[in-house]
């Protein structure tokens, strides 16, 4: 017997179907959206990659945006902004909630088309971590995966983050 899989329409990964919810915005598979589900209670459980959940939140979040709405809109602003500030202004990512709520201006933000491919690493690969510090680190690489493919978009990214916390 065969195992069925699914395409991410976010992500692109390849995992088995499962029959589960999908998050109410997101555009992920329900398995995409479950192993995101593990990663995130890997990396609150420890003290080291509990430092980077955050980007963590912010890469998967980026990586699945979904269809142009205002929700969409606002979720990747607020998560490009904040993985702009975590890897060019070097903010700390434990930071995260506090910026988000500075940086909550629905005004300013438009639709960003997203790349293709939306990065190269995905959910699946920070899966195969191991140890909390290959964790932390694999929450990193993807964070920065995700910022790079958003490239086309960095300098209006740059200009919300302005506007909102200069």
């Amino acid at each position: 017997m065969s195992v069925e899989h699914e395409t991410c329409p976010g992500c692109g990964v390849i995992l088995p179907v499962i029959d589960a919810p999908v998050h109410a915005y997101y555009g992920s598979s329900p398995s995409c959206w479950a192993l995101n589900g593990v990663i995130s209670a890997r990396v609150v459980s420890e003290p080291e990659p509990l430092e980077v959940h955050q980007v963590a939140v912010d890469a998967y979040a980026v990586q699945h945006p979904g269809v142009p709405e205002r929700r969409t809109i606002q979720s990747v602003a607020l998560h490009l902004m904040t993985l702009c500030l975590v890897f060019e202004r070097k903010a700390d990512p434990r930071e995260g909630s506090r910026l988000h709520a500075r940086m909550a201006h629905r005004d300013i933000y438009t639709w960003l088309d997203p790349p293709s491919p939306n990065g190269h690493v995905t959910v699946a690969d920070v899966a195969q971590a191991e140890t909390p510090h290959e964790l932390s680190a694999a929450v990193l690489a993807w964070g920065s995966d995700v910022w790079q493919a958003w490239g086309p978009h960095h300098d209006t990214v740059r200009r919300w983050v302005s506007q909102s916390l200069d």
